[in-house]
């Protein structure tokens, strides 16, 4: 049941972000079969990777059963699959909140957490310097 939740979400966030990015397109007068196409098929791999990683967990369990590991196995399956959960979940969140913040001109608000959340350094980008 868990996974079915899992990817219901996924599937959910998918949606609302494709349903926001065609409406921005729409008032911003950028609206592009070729933009919707990508969107299409990135919201696709993602529902995939989802599923490729409930999946995971459901063999990880198996496997630890089968060698006697059923504890170890648990917790390394679960941490794959919320890990993954997670970072689909804030990445299409943070997706439609910058939709949202083109499609209302008056949403200061999600202008502001976006600001922040971009200005956050990337340690990366320091060490290829």
């Amino acid at each position: 049941m868990q996974y079915i939740i899992m990817l219901t979400i996924v599937l959910g966030l998918a949606a609302s972000d494709f349903v926001t990015g065609i409406i921005k397109g729409y008032v911003t007068n950028s609206l592009s079969s070729e933009k919707m196409r990508k969107g299409g098929v990135n919201k696709v791999a993602e529902i995939l990777f989802m599923a490729t990683a409930c999946g995971l967990e459901i063999g990880i369990k198996l496997l630890g059963q089968y060698y006697s590991a059923e504890s170890l196995a648990k917790i390394t399956g679960a941490i794959t699959a919320i890990a993954v959960f997670t970072y689909i979940v804030l990445m299409e969140i943070i997706s439609i909140l910058e939709n949202y913040a083109e499609i209302n001109s008056e949403a200061a608000w999600v202008r502001s957490i976006l600001k922040r959340l971009k200005n956050v350094p990337n340690e990366n980008k320091e060490e290829e310097k």
